[in-house]
């Protein structure tokens, strides 16, 4: 049986949708547990809405355990629920995400297929995502952005499982401690520590969610800039983890900086050839996004997409150079 573990902080909208996806998988041989990190808006009443028995005959019942703890962040919240868990495989999913059907056969086909021990699954937007959830997700996804480098694919570097989407057998998961007290990267972290430890990783593509990120661009902003700032402190924790594609965020936003601060100078000095020059890599770039995401999401995704991809990257680019000035430092 798998054991599916949510953690959840002030999403429970977001929850009542997993839930309900949950609700309408075609193999219903799972077990759900909700752990609520310190929320001060609480799901508890969603939850007990779709424990076994207190759902009306119009929608399936689940067999869903409710835990409510003080706020530790994600990684230790999922250690609680590992705690409750009765299954022989967890799976780790966030609270904002929305799984097709098939899901959980295609979770238990594949592991049954592979062998693993740790498995990870991509994402992809819903068709009822609104235009700029739809850019959101294509500058969490896309090749020319940090999606090249994520949990997606395994061309630029070895796979390592996020935990939006995420499985690991209880044997794996209880001989490597579970998750670190990490904000963030602790998914990273943990899989690190689970393919070090010998254990098989793979991407089950089949096994694919839809995420609904945060559509608003400050938020957005400051999620991936903490995710570039984590990659710092996974290399201090795990060194020689950190690989040269990881730097490559780091050195748009550099870029971007001097390409833009050039353009100024030289459109001030009444040099606009120069002006020119030196902002035809940035359009080349917009263009570049604006065409790849039009062919797959249509024009008006495709607008929102290049804003949101100059976003996910200066963010995790911004992130990634301030903390290595502070590790520089201290």
């Amino acid at each position: 049986m798998l054991s599916i573990i949510i953690p959840v902080y002030n999403r429970p909208e977001e929850l009542r949708e997993l839930l309900a996806s949950l609700a309408g998988q075609t193999d219903r041989d799972f077990e759900v547990i909700v752990v609520e990190d310190g929320s001060t808006d609480t799901s508890e009443g969603i939850v007990r809405s779709c424990q076994t028995g207190l759902q009306t005959d119009a929608t399936p019942s689940l067999t869903i355990r409710y835990h409510s703890k003080p706020n530790t962040g994600p990684g230790l919240s999922r250690n609680e629920g590992a705690a409750l868990a009765q299954g022989d495989f967890f799976v780790f999913l966030d609270s904002d995400c929305v799984l097709p059907p098939g899901y959980v056969a295609a979770v238990k086909e594949g592991i049954a297929r592979t062998g693993c021990d740790v498995f990870g699954g991509p994402d992809r937007a819903g068709d009822d995502f609104s235009p700029m959830q739809k850019a959101v997700s294509y500058s969490m996804t896309s090749f020319f952005t940090t999606g090249g480098i994520r949990g997606g694919g395994e061309k630029m570097e070895k796979f390592h499982p996020r935990s939006f989407n995420m499985g690991v057998s209880r044997k794996a998961f209880e001989q490597v401690g579970g998750f670190s007290g990490m904000r963030y990267g602790e998914d990273i972290d943990f899989s690190i520590r689970l393919i070090r430890a010998g254990y098989k990783s793979v991407l089950l593509k089949d096994a694919w969610v839809c995420h609904k990120r945060r559509t608003n661009l400050r938020a957005f902003f400051r999620q991936v800039f903490h995710s570039g700032a984590a990659r710092i402190r996974l290399e201090r924790r795990h060194p020689h983890s950190l690989k040269a594609v990881h730097i490559l965020p780091a050195l748009f936003t550099l870029g971007s900086i001097l390409l833009l601060a050039g353009f100024g100078f030289f459109l001030l000095a009444g040099y606009f050839q120069a002006a020119l020059f030196c902002f035809a890599p940035l359009a080349f770039y917009a263009l570049l996004i604006f065409v790849d995401s039009l062919f797959r999401n249509g024009g008006k995704v495709a607008l929102l997409s290049v804003k949101t991809s100059f976003v996910q990257l200066w963010g995790y680019g911004c992130g990634f150079i301030s903390a290595f000035f502070v590790r520089s430092i201290i």
